[in-house]
């Protein structure tokens, strides 16, 4: 009964191809349908995935244009093979517009990823063995900022840096602290589940202090800095990376800003450091997305994801649900489930069956594995881009607590699956028709 009510919610969707052509269709129907599906699932559920957003229409031209077919081994003007003085143009155009997005000397367009990027940094910056300070993974850093099972953690020495116990809040004097005793070569800041502004101008005086250099990730909020709403490291920083594809709502893949003085050598730890080829395609598409957030309406944007995830808190707050921090400055919310007495994991499969996708995320001081987890992460870059409403929001907001409350109910589920579907098909993604 449950499914037969759940296809007839479906059906009120538009499930129009995403795809242009049917050559995918004819030569590989099994690949065709797949897609399909991964179509049918975006568009009928509601996307809190912190890390996951949707791409415009162009952004998404570019990234299937035949620029895939290109091999362009070296960068612009200085290629190891004929045939690319168009895409010389195309990755040039990238890096000025990634260069003003975030007002920098030198940017590296290049890296596949977020990973790759801090991989080539580190490359650049300092030897193997080396100690490296970043936040612990456990209280809201990443992998590759010193995790034993990175190789930010098998090529270097790690120290790490967490947040206060009761404030949940980045403890900048015990980070001046450790960096004084451990004197790393490389100080980290950012995160992939903080919730907080990060103060990047205490992060510059305390590598200063410590004779360190000052790498900022700023994957998670590249797109916040850009529309700023989130204070901007690039007065501070020595080195910053990024990712294009969140709060950035580009491509998937990543890029590095720098001061010019070390564009040779973040240059050339990109490649041939670490990375053949560059993705001529994902190139064209980061700087598409640059463009975008280039323009006034990004700037609006950018505060809109921050004010909806605050309203995502406040509702959280005020229905007894703890938020770690008490609150959010930025794009995420993460929400201790001690007191549901349930795990992340528990929670993140109750909100699907209800067509909510989320992610369970370890808290500060968590005791349960990554897999399973304390805590649930929120995030509201896709639900802005879809132009969700702050009602909206509020009742999303609102669903996730009875659905976290109930998790076994069958009624509760179906409603809130109901409201998503009428909420989505109100607000289809942009550009993928």
């Amino acid at each position: 009964m449950v499914d037969r009510i759940r296809a007839s919610l479906y059906s009120t969707v538009s499930m129009e191809s995403p795809l242009s052509s049917d050559a995918l269709r004819s030569f590989d129907p099994e690949l065709f349908n797949l897609i399909q599906r991964e179509h049918q699932r975006q568009s009928t559920t509601i996307d809190l995935i912190a890390s996951e957003n949707h791409v415009s229409r162009a952004v998404r031209e570019a990234l299937g244009s035949l620029l895939t077919d290109k091999y362009a081994e070296g960068y612009p003007g200085r290629r190891y093979y004929s045939g690319c003085g168009i895409v010389d143009e195309i990755e040039t155009v990238a890096i000025n517009r990634a260069k003003a997005v975030f007002g920098v000397e030198h940017a590296n367009v290049q890296p596949h990823s977020g990973s790759q990027a801090n991989f080539a940094a580190y490359l650049a910056l300092i030897s193997s063995g080396s100690t490296i300070l970043g936040m612990d993974l456990s209280h809201g850093g990443h992998l590759t900022h010193g995790a034993e099972v990175s190789f930010s953690g098998k090529f270097f020495r790690s120290a790490t840096y967490g947040v206060d116990r009761k404030t949940s809040l980045i403890d900048y004097d015990h980070v001046r602290s450790l960096a004084l005793h451990q004197r790393p070569s490389l100080i980290i800041a950012g995160a992939s589940s903080y919730p907080r502004v990060i103060n990047f101008s205490i992060f510059g005086e305390i590598a200063r202090e410590a004779g360190a250099l000052l790498l900022v990730d700023s994957a998670h909020i590249a797109g916040l800095i850009a529309g700023g709403a989130h204070p901007s490291p690039v007065p501070h920083a020595d080195i910053i990376t990024g990712t294009t594809q969140k709060t950035l709502r580009g491509p998937r893949g990543g890029f590095i800003l720098c001061k010019s003085t070390f564009g040779t050598k973040i240059d050339s730890a990109v490649f041939p450091g670490s990375q053949g080829g560059p993705l001529m395609h994902t190139i064209a598409a980061k700087a598409v997305c640059f463009q975008e957030a280039l323009l006034p309406s990004f700037k609006d944007y950018a505060q809109t994801v921050v004010s909806n995830a605050q309203i995502i808190a406040e509702e959280l707050i005020e229905a007894g649900l703890r938020v770690v921090s008490g609150g959010t400055d930025n794009h995420l919310v993460l929400v201790d489930l001690a007191n549901l007495n349930m795990t992340g994991k528990e929670a993140q499969d109750a909100l699907e069956r209800a067509g909510i996708v989320a992610n369970r995320n370890k808290i500060p001081y968590d005791t349960r594995s990554a897999m399973i987890a304390g805590g649930l992460r929120l995030g509201t870059p896709a639900i802005t881009t879809r132009g969700f409403s702050p009602d909206e929001v509020r009742a999303i907001s609102r669903d996730i607590c009875a659905v976290l409350r109930e998790p076994n109910s069958e009624s509760v589920r179906d409603r809130v699956h109901r409201s998503v579907l009428e909420m989505c098909e109100r607000h289809p993604i942009p550009g993928a028709d």
